[in-house]
């Protein structure tokens, strides 16, 4: 306990640089530290330069002064690309080291930066004199693995980059560097030299940021989500449950519905999670828009994320049952929030529920479903299945009152809770089932699990109408019913 505390101190103490990407920044627990140097690396394409570029620019906004040291392209490129992706380098000194005709044919190689040829050498002269005349806060290295085709061996490209690394930091500027991985080069001498990394990937058509190494500070682990858009880079960090939370009262809250509330031995206690299953066409959906509905007359602000259907037929669905959906998203007691699939990574997804519960004071959420969420979120089914637990936890501590649709697949037959395994993360499973009475296709509701305060045992009679979910007197007299093949008990009968 104390090392935490003395850890935390340390942390406080050191003065921090933004990198101009707020995710990233908290996952760096405030930004990077002053003076120290960093490695940006990942595959062509990742986003390392889009990168250096937020970090110039946030720099020469707040005032400091901003080098971009350039291996690559020329100035009139480099600027052209970074006002393409809508980032404006007027304030940033450009110093281009990009190879020229001239370079290419000149037969020599070049001791970048030995301490005894600094003078000498035309290259380090150009970066010695424009660091010595800036005196730059911070610099970006855009590649530094360009400097191993100067030098004769990987043992004269390492001793130099760390004497170049060390000449920044010794004018108290803060450095970001990219490297240039190929097959016959690696860049595991850099990583061994910088005081962090940041560890960008694509795959698959999803992009990860990750912090493995970060010298002298605490960070937050794990692969964050990460995007690049019209404004460059967001980060969506990890979510972290136990970071957050609110003290809040567990009332029971009210479904609006007489006997969906008596089943549920008075309703659904706040902060808590309900699972909403049955087969298709059920009316899961609709059920978990009476939750909806009644905050709305609470005066509570709630929100739906669709995974599986599109505003249009959500809304559409609504009118047809009496939910008065276009009068609450005018008021602004409902936000319905549709996700198209495999365009975002779950922890984008967690960032923009977490903004509905604590920038606009959200109470309840509905997801809906679980199948669409494991088929629109990038990623694996298991992990996908812990993001969606950590973000349950998270609403939970935040007071919210969730609901969470899930869909099994067999209509009649075997009865199934649920069919994603997430039983374990429900407060409450309220299960509707069809079944077949005389002929004729019924449907049933049933309470199966609550964790706090009691529930009705029984199952109820359940129907659609215009005026909403209609639930019944209990069921009595049968039994085979989570079967779907119910059969008389009474005598006589």
């Amino acid at each position: 306990m104390i090392t935490n505390m003395t850890d935390e101190t340390a942390d406080t103490a050191l003065d921090r640089v933004t990198t101009g990407i707020p995710g990233l920044d908290e996952v760096l627990h405030g930004g990077l530290v002053d003076g120290r140097s960093y490695l940006v690396r990942g595959r062509p394409g990742s986003g390392k330069t889009i990168l250096g570029f937020h970090f110039l620019t946030a720099g020469a906004a707040a005032g400091d002064t901003a080098l971009f040291i350039n291996l690559e392209e020329d100035e009139r490129d480099a600027r052209a690309n970074a006002t393409s992706l809508g980032f404006d380098l007027a304030g940033v000194d450009l110093l281009d080291l990009s190879p020229s005709s001239e370079f290419f044919a000149r037969d020599q190689s070049y001791s970048v930066f030995g301490a005894d040829e600094v003078e000498s050498d035309d290259l380090t002269e150009r970066i010695a004199d424009r660091v010595a005349d800036l005196a730059p806060d911070r610099v970006f290295v855009d590649p530094v693995t360009q400097f191993r085709y100067l030098t004769s061996d990987d043992y004269q490209f390492r001793k130099q980059v760390l004497s170049f690394l060390r000449f920044l930091e010794e004018q108290d500027a803060t450095v970001l560097f990219t490297s240039q991985r190929t097959s016959d080069s690696t860049d595991e001498d850099l990583q061994f030299m910088s005081d962090g990394i940041v560890e960008l990937t694509y795959e698959d058509d999803a992009r990860r940021i990750a912090v493995p190494k970060f010298r002298g500070s605490d960070r937050q682990g794990g692969r964050h989500g990460m995007a690049i858009r019209e404004d460059g880079i967001h980060v969506y960090p990890e979510l972290e449950p136990a970071t957050h939370g609110v003290g809040f009262d567990t009332e029971p809250i009210s479904s609006g519905v007489d006997g969906l509330d008596a089943l549920l031995g008075g309703g659904i206690e706040r902060g808590t999670i309900t699972v909403i299953s049955g087969p298709t066409g059920v009316g899961k959906t609709t059920t978990g828009t009476q939750f909806l509905t009644a905050a709305a007359r609470r005066d509570e602000r709630a929100a739906v994320y669709l995974l599986e259907e599109s505003v249009d037929t959500f809304e559409h669905r609504a009118k047809a049952t009496g939910q008065p959906l276009d009068r609450m998203r005018s008021e602004g007691s409902l936000a319905v929030e549709p996700v198209e699939p495999l365009s975002v990574s779950p922890q984008e997804f967690a960032q923009r529920v977490r903004t509905e519960v604590e920038q606009r004071d959200t109470r309840v959420v509905m997801i809906d479903g679980v199948r669409g969420y494991k088929l629109s979120m990038q990623g694996e089914g298991e992990d996908l299945v812990r993001k969606l637990h950590a973000l349950g936890r998270y609403l939970k501590n935040m007071g919210v009152t969730v609901v969470i649709v899930d869909e099994i697949d067999n209509v009649t037959g075997e009865f199934r809770a649920t069919n994603s395994g997430i039983s374990y993360l429900a407060d409450n499973v309220l299960f509707l089932r069809y079944l077949e009475m005389q002929g004729e296709l019924r449907k049933v509701a049933g309470v199966l699990k609550k964790r706090v305060g009691d529930f009705e045992r029984t199952l109820r009679k359940f129907e659609i109408t215009e005026d909403g979910v209609v639930v019944g007197d209990p069921l009595s007299g049968l039994q085979g019913v989570l079967q779907g093949s119910p059969e008389s008990i009474d005598e006589g009968s």
